[in-house]
């Protein structure tokens, strides 16, 4: 399709005709078929906006029901595109009703070239508003929480649950390995919470050394220890109000495990070096990569304060688990470092980088991801990010497979359609192409595996 003109289908065997109509659209780009074979031929190759479709069609140009037929295929192929029926003065019941099965608007001859092309200019902006509406909501799906790519049933489950707890007060602990997002899904939880407006406090308990954590959370007074010349207040006391994120919460030290889980009691702290009780209303959300279960059992995590932070557990999936969600977000970071070092002439991934991202296991997540695309804007030399310049060694595929035939055909066909739909990115035309089935069949198997994409 041409990036400057939009594409009109013209179907009418009138020679005559067919060049009175090219004339009328010299602002499109306007392709003649002279029957339904080849309309629908055109209509494939070239995805117009918009077709005029004359219903008196060979091989049976007398009656209306090749042009029916036509009008059928290409709501069938393409239910988007805006169809034009044309008709002589004595069908205008024929027109009628192709407009009742979706055309549309119909138009009877003799032709009026003004009239007609207004009628066509009124459907491709009709047209235009609606496929602006579907990108819109095209990007809204895949962006399901805000900060969050995803389309994979595994990812859209995590996200209904956030959307679930988050006008809640209730305390969360996310689990998942380094680099899946836990820092992400804890602000989502935030930002959807009444408290939006307040802060949201972020410490990495394995970041800042023992004997100064206790500081960093509960603050302290002028005196306290030596260097400590001012009153300090703590990250709890900033996050009052709001939301305090504690990541990476098993590596707490066991006796601030002990004032932690007293301040969750009581709701008040007292700052080092205090002794006045300080009221606070907070959000606590934890996050950790590691077993805490296991580090109860070897007594290096207090099993009363883990039933306290974990009211309710979230289990974040790795990359590789996240059907068909690795292209999507590669393509995410690379269209945002495109924007940030000025790489436009970058136009994306290269099959077999595309193909690559597929396969490799990704130990590192979406931080990983992240930086390697990151690197391979910065190093690429053409208009296609390489394999090679990812810099990703092939990982072995899991070649595992559930024994249910059921299973496994469900679990093909959810993957293939997610990268389907990644690879033309969002665009379902395309991606029905690339499957090598319709745009109604693509629709109907989204419905079926409840793909939101």
């Amino acid at each position: 399709m041409s990036e400057e003109k939009p594409t009109i289908l013209i179907i009418e065997d009138d020679a005559g005709l067919q060049k009175q109509l090219k004339w009328c659209f010299e602002d499109y780009l306007v392709e003649i078929s002279s029957d339904r074979a080849t309309g629908i031929k055109a209509l494939r190759r070239h995805e117009p906006q918009v077709v005029i479709c004359d219903l008196g069609l060979p091989p049976d140009p007398a009656n209306a029901s090749e042009g029916l037929k036509a009008l059928a295929e290409i709501l069938e192929l393409q239910p988007a595109t805006k169809i034009i029926v044309v008709t002589g003065n004595e069908d205008r019941k024929v027109a009628i009703q192709a407009v009742e099965k979706g055309a549309y608007d119909f138009y009877q001859k003799p032709i009026d070239a003004d009239v007609l092309k207004l009628i066509v200019d009124r459907a491709f902006h009709v047209w235009q508003l609606e496929e602006e509406s579907r990108q819109q909501h095209s990007t809204q799906l895949t962006s399901p929480l805000k900060g969050i790519i995803a389309a994979s049933p595994q990812m859209l489950k995590v996200c209904r649950t956030v959307e679930k707890l988050a006008p809640t007060d209730a305390t969360v602990l996310l689990l998942g390995q380094s680099g899946t997002g836990k820092e992400v899904i804890a602000r989502a939880l935030h930002e959807l919470s009444r408290r939006e407006q307040e802060p949201f406090i972020a410490i990495n308990c394995a970041a800042i050394p023992d004997n100064l954590l206790e500081s960093e959370l509960f603050g302290h007074e002028k005196g306290a220890f030596t260097g400590a010349i001012k009153q300090t207040i703590g990250k709890i006391e900033q996050a009052n109000g709001g939301t305090l994120f504690l990541d990476e919460i098993g590596d707490l030290p066991l006796p601030l495990q002990a004032k932690l889980l007293r301040f969750l009691q009581e709701r008040v702290i007292e700052r080092v070096g205090g002794r006045r009780q300080i009221a606070v209303d907070v959000r606590i959300i934890s996050a950790t990569h590691q077993d805490l279960l296991e580090k109860i059992e070897q007594g290096d995590f207090r099993e009363d304060l883990y039933y306290r932070i974990s009211e309710v557990t979230v289990n974040i999936p790795p990359l590789k688990a996240r059907e068909g969600d690795v292209l999507l977000l590669a393509k995410a970071f690379l269209d945002r470092f495109k924007r940030e070092m000025n790489r436009i002439e970058i136009k994306g991934f290269s099959s077999q980088a595309s193909q690559a991202i597929v396969d490799y296991a990704w130990p590192g997540n979406v931080r990983e991801l992240e930086n390697r695309v990151k690197r391979a804007v910065i190093m690429a030399e053409g208009n296609e990010i390489s394999a090679d310049e990812l810099e990703i060694t092939p990982a072995e595929k899991d070649q595992s497979l559930p024994l249910n035939l059921r299973t496994v055909r469900e679990r093909a066909e959810t993957n293939a359609i997610i990268q389907a739909v990644g690879h033309a990115g969002g665009n379902m035309s395309r991606a029905a192409e690339l499957l090598g089935i319709t745009r109604p069949t693509l629709y109907s198997l989204m419905s079926k595996y409840n793909l939101k994409v």
